[in-house]
């Protein structure tokens, strides 16, 4: 039969492309799958992952410890190494078999550059980049209700063009964050999304689904003359980047630190330090060239949810909340009293961060010294 992205009818499932690097599951993947699995409970259909690699099988069960179904895995040499040509003819051959209605990848370097050759040959949609998703309605409209400053209550979510109710909506930032833009594919599938790493929340590993989890070899039809390039080494290169998803406290200074960038800096810096904490910043920091883009908190940088999370000056302009709102405790800092920041903290202080921080390293070196 031949395939038809238009067919919308034929296609059901929920699926996630599950990369694994060096026989490791990536932790973006069981974000997915745990993400997968409130879609294909809305859709009430199955969530499936897609594992592509060499002798993989063994992975499987841990898939379905946070959610899965059911996992179709692809089990080749030629796939032992990542290549774009051979896992896009690989996940483009068994969506067209199997046709799922969704298809997620992480918006890691592997996903960012196969999703696109995918969704190019399957002649369907991909929203990148996409920090939430929804298919049921009213958990779409209570997410506008609490993340976006739209009067919900009085706008009408219907569509003459498309059924809004039934397509999966993709929400991403646009135009450089300063806006949230919300995408649907109606016309063709599989509705297909790249999502940003530490975005979704990782639900509770349950032994139980990873030992009931249905694992399904697909027949891979791949020699090496359908590769374009061969793999010769694969060398880790030696960066210190600063953890923002793993961090347990999390210190971030915003444009309050202007009168004193350095001073600002280092002081956050050593709360943290103090803390065990990291570093992070505001969008208006790293456009400034205060600090790399690698700090950045917010839907244009990274998405935390760290046990405590320290707002140094900081407004709290909605793109930067979105990205540390559900954050276990919230301490905020800033010397405006109405800042948007200290309607999600826990506890607010109103004053000069150049003030109020150097109290607080002392406190919390007072404390670790027992006095």
């Amino acid at each position: 039969m031949t395939y038809n992205s238009m067919e919308l009818t034929a296609f059901r499932n929920v699926w996630v492309f599950c990369e694994q690097r060096q026989g490791k599951i990536m932790p973006t993947t069981f974000e997915l799958v745990s993400e997968g699995r409130k879609l294909a409970d809305e859709l009430g259909s199955e969530l499936c992952g897609l594992l592509l690699g060499d002798d993989v099988e063994g992975l499987a069960s841990e898939l379905g410890g946070y959610g899965a179904d059911r996992v179709y895995v692809c089990s080749s040499p030629l796939l032992k190494d990542y290549t774009t040509d051979g896992y896009t003819k690989v996940v483009v051959e068994a969506v067209q078999a199997l046709k799922p209605e969704i298809l997620l990848f992480g918006a890691s370097h592997f996903g960012r550059d196969l999703a696109p050759r995918c969704a190019a040959r399957l002649h369907t949609g991909l929203c990148a980049d996409c920090t939430h998703l929804d298919v049921d309605m009213n958990g779409y409209v209570e997410f506008l209700r609490t993340a976006s400053s739209l009067d919900v209550e009085n706008t009408s979510f219907e569509s003459k063009l498309f059924d809004a109710k039934a397509n999966l909506k993709m929400t991403r930032p646009a135009f450089g964050g300063h806006l949230m833009a919300t995408i649907v594919c109606p016309r063709f599938r599989p509705a297909m999304a790249t999502v940003r790493p530490g975005v979704m929340k990782r639900r509770a590993y349950d032994p139980a689904g990873a030992a009931k989890v249905t694992v399904e070899k697909l027949a891979v039809t791949l020699s090496a003359s359908d590769i374009g390039c061969e793999v010769l080494e694969t060398v880790k290169a030696a960066r210190k980047l600063v953890d923002l998803i793993g961090a347990e406290v999390i210190v971030s200074v915003g444009r309050g630190i202007s009168s004193d960038v350095e001073k600002g800096i280092a002081l956050a810096q050593e709360l943290a330090d103090e803390l065990g904490g990291v570093l992070g910043s505001s969008r208006a920091v790293v456009d400034a060239g205060w600090l790399s883009a690698d700090h950045q908190v917010g839907q244009t940088g990274k998405t935390v949810h760290p046990k405590v999370y320290i707002a140094l000056g900081i407004s709290g302009a909605i793109q930067h909340k979105a990205g540390m709102q559900e954050s276990e405790c919230i301490i905020a800092v800033n010397k405006n009293e109405t800042a948007p920041i200290f309607e999600v903290a826990d506890y607010g202080i109103v004053g000069d961060l150049f003030k109020v921080v150097p109290e607080l390293i002392a406190a919390v070196k007072d404390e670790k010294a027992g006095k």
